[in-house]
């Protein structure tokens, strides 16, 4: 069975990458087993000086579900079952690390998320992922 791992970010570009791979699964052979990703970027400055860790732990996985939640929604309605994740880092480098550690198959990832540039061909994580990722990564618009 293939292993797809979907990173999420919440964003309506990133729900239609879900929605589009959700039209496409019935190309493969057997479902595979879906991997919902969310990458939460790390609080910057010395909070850690101000909350401690375990606050900061409860806060990425609670933005973390609310990145989830429209990606959660669309596998839910189409029957499709899944796993999710949340990690903390640069968004690029962790799903390709996550990739690589869980030994996915594929990543399925939408051509732009929440990145602060608009109207480029490609966004800038997955212009990365797709640059660094040792796997195939298919690009759902």
């Amino acid at each position: 069975m293939l292993k797809m791992l979907l990173p999420v970010d919440g964003s309506d570009n990133s729900d239609k990458a879900v929605a589009g791979f959700i039209s496409m699964i019935n190309w493969y052979k057997e479902l595979p087993e879906v991997h919902l990703l969310t990458v939460q970027t790390p609080l910057s400055g010395n909070i850690s000086f101000h909350i401690n860790a375990t606050d900061i732990k409860q806060y990425h996985h609670e933005e973390g579900l609310k990145s989830l939640e429209n990606a959660r929604k669309l596998l839910d309605q189409a029957g499709i079952s899944y796993r999710y994740h949340i990690t903390v880092g640069d968004p690029a480098e962790m799903i390709v690390q996550f990739a690589t550690e869980q030994k996915y198959d594929q990543i399925v990832i939408g051509p732009r998320g929440k990145g602060n540039i608009e109207g480029l061909l490609l966004g800038s994580v997955t212009n990365k992922v797709m640059q660094s990722a040792l796997i195939p990564v298919l690009l759902v618009k």
